[in-house]
């Protein structure tokens, strides 16, 4: 990512500039995955697909040997159930063909990456990316790592390569932006509802106080 897009208005994220790849959620991942709970990575992802499905951002899946390493968690695949992911040998996704011109093909710069495990299948791709001119966005809470050492040090290296971190709920505000946006408020609150956790908790309060209100005025 250049300096200048480093800080202001431009750096934060519009459905319209973004497009988002999902790399390598399967089974064998998930299964050596111990630097968070995996239920909480999974439910992130999946949450992080739904957002991107609701505010109509382009969405590329995909996974390594799927024949052998399972396929893509069910999660991810219902929410795009017409898409086969790409599945690839090569271990860094940056550097098949197919994916990059997936990328290319939406014409947009601001490439968001979530995936398992962050050190190498998030990290390689991340950091070839940015340094091919892309804005990349690496979504910390929807990737994991074997340990929670090598999560970090991985961020860590992404950074220090102009990677910007980011969490999937963060996104989700950032592509939202105004509350105003009547055409999407519907699919975030209903993303932030079933994948929220304690801040879909207190917007379901929130929304119980409002309608309370209203029917007192009433």
């Amino acid at each position: 990512m250049s300096t200048q897009n480093k800080a202001g208005l431009d750096a934060l994220l519009t459905p319209e500039e973004s497009v988002l790849v999902l790399i390598d959620h399967q089974p064998f991942q998930v299964a050596n995955l111990n630097s968070h709970e995996p239920t909480m990575i999974v439910n992130n992802v999946v949450g992080l697909a739904k957002a991107a499905k609701a505010y109509s951002v382009p969405t590329i899946l995909t996974t390594v040997l799927a024949e052998r390493g399972g396929h893509l968690i069910q999660g991810v695949q219902d929410v795009f159930p017409e898409q086969k992911p790409i599945d690839r040998t090569l271990i860094n996704t940056w550097q098949d063909e197919r994916v990059v011109d997936a990328v290319r093909a939406t014409g947009r710069r601001k490439l968001i990456l979530a995936g398992l495990w962050t050190e190498i299948c998030l990290a390689m791709p991340a950091i070839q990316a940015v340094g091919e001119g892309f804005e990349v966005y690496a979504v910390t809470d929807a990737s994991g790592g074997v340990s929670a050492e090598a999560h970090d040090m991985a961020v860590r290296r992404m950074v220090q390569a102009g990677v910007v971190p980011i969490t999937w709920l963060a996104v989700m505000a950032e592509w939202q932006r105004d509350w105003a946006r009547e055409e999407t408020i519907t699919g975030a609150i209903e993303v932030q509802a079933q994948h929220g956790g304690a801040s879909g908790v207190a917007f379901a309060w929130e929304t119980q106080l409002l309608a309370g209100r209203d029917r007192s005025a009433a």
